[in-house]
């Protein structure tokens, strides 16, 4: 046996060594506001789902009686035969919850950046991305051969500074930034971007996957929040999140449609999703649209977890959104801290270098709708009992 595999070994041990790896821990539970980690029982304070979806009836339902049906596969690709008649059914929903012409099902979030901004750019193009735009936004433009520019965060004389650098240089520019970027809570000036954008002839995308069932009316996300719907050139977003299921989208003109699905590879050579996925993702659509309640609690208990935090003395960064950071500082005293909360019954992960910065390591708290307040009030007396433990505050 040769060692050509011998680094896997020795890369992993390096991040042992410098307490980089991910421990994962297992939920003997559904994914709920309360819910069972390894047979202790936590309050979740690190799920995507906002809302709670998830473990709604309606969305149960669907996905049973959808599998009864259809069966649990498509047996193929969308293009050749994975396409069923409830694949078609929530592509309209898509369009019509986000006020689009069209919209395409992708497989997930991650698979919709890395799969489709490589067929809107390429040679002779140029990508100018937001320096803190997720993973995925990253590895799409990695895939193209189009050249690349970094504005600074949310800076819009940043941004236009490098669209005058770029404006006639090149055969198409694509514009990209998350909505709500996933570490911080923040978000972008949509508006002001999708005004640059057509000033200067730039194709806007907006990576809307913390925005979707949060920002906005009934939450169609950022372009409701700005009030800029059907003017971003491509929105795409995921279920994964506040709709609590799984997959990913693209939304935008009848043409970005069928671009999309003529020309992009992670969605014409990826297996359809199963039928009870794609009810779940319609019944998550029309609950949005009839039960207002949850995007509304899930606020009301973002504004009063957020405050109460910052009341005791911790640092919640620029957050606006149920995403609410409590920033530590160095990488051990996050995993301690993480540590120590779940111990007191609260599972909330810390985020350390290298997904943020070496001084920045914190908490990263999602919050859920499906959260009492009482709940919340247990949450935040683990947080001040163990921040005075480790004189965080």
């Amino acid at each position: 046996m040769g060692n050509a595999t011998k680094f896997l070994k020795e890369e992993y041990d390096e991040l042992v060594e410098k307490d980089f790896d991910w421990k994962i821990r297992v939920l003997n539970s559904p994914s709920a506001p309360k819910s069972v980690v390894e047979g202790k029982n936590v309050v979740m304070l690190c799920s995507n789902n906002y809302l709670n979806l998830s473990n709604h009836p309606k969305l149960k339902e669907a996905a049973v009686k959808a599998t009864k049906k259809y069966g649990v596969g498509s047996g193929s690709v969308r293009p050749i035969a994975g396409t069923m008649d409830i694949h078609m059914e929530l592509e309209e929903k898509i369009a019509k919850f986000k006020k689009t012409e069209a919209s395409l099902f992708y497989q997930s979030g991650f698979v919709t950046n890395s799969g489709l901004i490589p067929q809107l750019v390429g040679e002779g193009d140029v990508i100018i991305s937001d320096e803190l735009n997720h993973g995925s936004i990253i590895d799409g433009v990695r895939l193209t051969k189009a050249d690349r520019m970094v504005y600074k965060h949310r800076d819009m004389e940043s941004l236009e500074q490098a669209l005058k650098e770029t404006e006639n240089k090149y055969r198409r520019t694509l514009v990209v930034t998350d909505g709500v970027f996933s570490m911080d809570g923040d978000i972008a000036p949509m508006d002001e971007i999708v005004k640059l954008a057509g000033e200067y002839n730039a194709i806007s995308y907006v990576d809307d996957a913390h925005g979707d069932g949060v920002l906005g009316e009934k939450g169609r996300g950022i372009s409701s929040h700005f009030n800029i719907e059907g003017k971003v050139d491509v929105e795409m977003g995921t279920f994964s999140k506040a709709f609590g299921v799984v997959g990913g989208y693209a939304a935008g003109s009848s043409d970005l449609r069928n671009f999309a699905l003529n020309k992009s590879r992670t969605w014409l050579l990826s297996g359809s999703h199963p039928p009870g996925v794609v009810a779940a993702c319609i019944a998550s659509l029309d609950v949005l649209e009839t039960e207002p309640q949850w995007v509304e609690k899930l606020w009301e208990n973002t504004k009063y977890f957020k405050k109460e935090l910052q009341s005791l003395g911790f640092d919640t960064g620029i957050s606006e959104t149920p995403i609410t950071p409590v920033i530590v500082g160095p990488s051990s005293t996050a995993k301690t801290l993480s540590s120590r909360l779940y111990e007191e019954g609260v599972f909330a992960l810390p985020i350390v270098f290298p997904m943020v910065a070496r001084d920045k390591a914190r908490i990263r708290t999602m919050m859920n709708a499906g959260l009492t307040k009482n709940d919340l009030d247990f949450a935040l007396n683990k947080f001040e009992k163990v921040g005075k433990e480790l004189k965080i505050i």
